[in-house]
């Protein structure tokens, strides 16, 4: 039984969540403020935290912040009670894997709780590793090196770079990535894909791997 931690400071979001959630299974835990929530993840160990971008004590995107620069890979949904791009995109470089505008349904957002579980726990199926240019990436331990240095990736970049490798040379459509690395019934739109290559780029510098952009289609995988 998976373990979901609600961050959020008002009551009825979190009853309402906790009951749809509480029907398909899931053990629901509730913090009420940032603060809070950085204590359950830490001493409850969630399998994934639900967040909402405005909580007292500290907001959610210091929240998310704090939890990636401790390498605390919890999948992580944030709430937002605007339907603005500008919160979306800024949580996803922050690090959350997806998100849900307020008011939301209910339905939904348990479905994408359970395709952002199943792609964590499922991960990419090929098993070798696989060196490139300066990159080396071992998908059984989930790491990867430049240069024989570690370089911390999250759940869904480590996912997305591996969909890379194994199509290397290939360009993927937005959708095709958003179909393999988040699943068929992710709720969210193409930029998710964007915030993650574009994060992943950064990473990637001085790996001799790149990651072109083919306008109008989508991206590819090249190496030198």
């Amino acid at each position: 039984m998976s373990t979901i931690l609600i961050a959020d400071d008002e009551d009825n979001i979190f009853q309402l969540a906790k009951l749809y959630l509480g029907k398909e299974g899931f053990h629901v835990l509730h913090a009420a403020d940032g603060k809070k929530a950085l204590q359950r993840v830490a001493n409850d160990r969630p399998d994934l935290l639900i967040l909402d971008i405005m909580l007292p004590e500290m907001d959610g995107w210091d929240v998310c912040r704090q939890l990636r620069q401790e390498n605390n890979d919890i999948p992580i949904i944030m709430l937002t009670a605007r339907d603005d791009d500008i919160d979306k995109i800024v949580g996803l470089e922050l690090g959350a894997d997806d998100y849900v505008t307020k008011p939301f349904n209910p339905r939904e957002l348990v479905a994408r709780v359970k395709a952002l579980l199943r792609r964590v726990d499922t991960g990419p199926k090929v098993p070798p590793a696989v060196d490139l240019g300066e990159l080396h990436l071992d998908s059984a331990r989930r790491e990867v090196r430049i240069d024989d240095q570690p370089v911390a990736l999250r759940p869904k970049e480590f996912d997305l770079l591996w969909a890379f490798v194994q199509n290397r040379g290939l360009v993927l459509s937005r959708d095709q990535l958003l179909d393999s690395v988040w699943g068929y019934d992710f709720y969210g739109d193409t930029r998710t894909v964007d915030v993650h290559v574009a994060s992943l780029r950064e990473k990637l510098t001085h790996s001799g791997v790149i990651i072109e952009t083919v306008w109008g289609i989508g991206y590819k995988l090249s190496a030198d």
